[in-house]
């Protein structure tokens, strides 16, 4: 997708220069996917504490095998 955006001029040299990207799309996609991949990751974290699971894969893995 094609954007305009304003980004400060040392910002985007930074960036460019941090990612080792060709060119300034390159590094700024870099940058964005790094940035919702941490995002996703902070969400799991967050949801620690609030999961019960059951340690029972042994349990799982057998009846996965009586099936087959």
């Amino acid at each position: 997708m094609r954007t305009t955006i304003n980004i400060k001029d040392e910002v985007i040299k930074q960036v460019v220069e941090y990612t080792g990207a060709k060119n300034m799309s390159q590094a700024v996609n870099e940058v964005l996917e790094t940035f919702v991949r941490e995002k996703r990751k902070q969400k799991l974290f967050e949801l620690k504490g609030n999961l019960k699971l059951e340690d029972n894969w042994q349990k799982l893995r057998e009846m996965e095998i009586d099936e087959a």
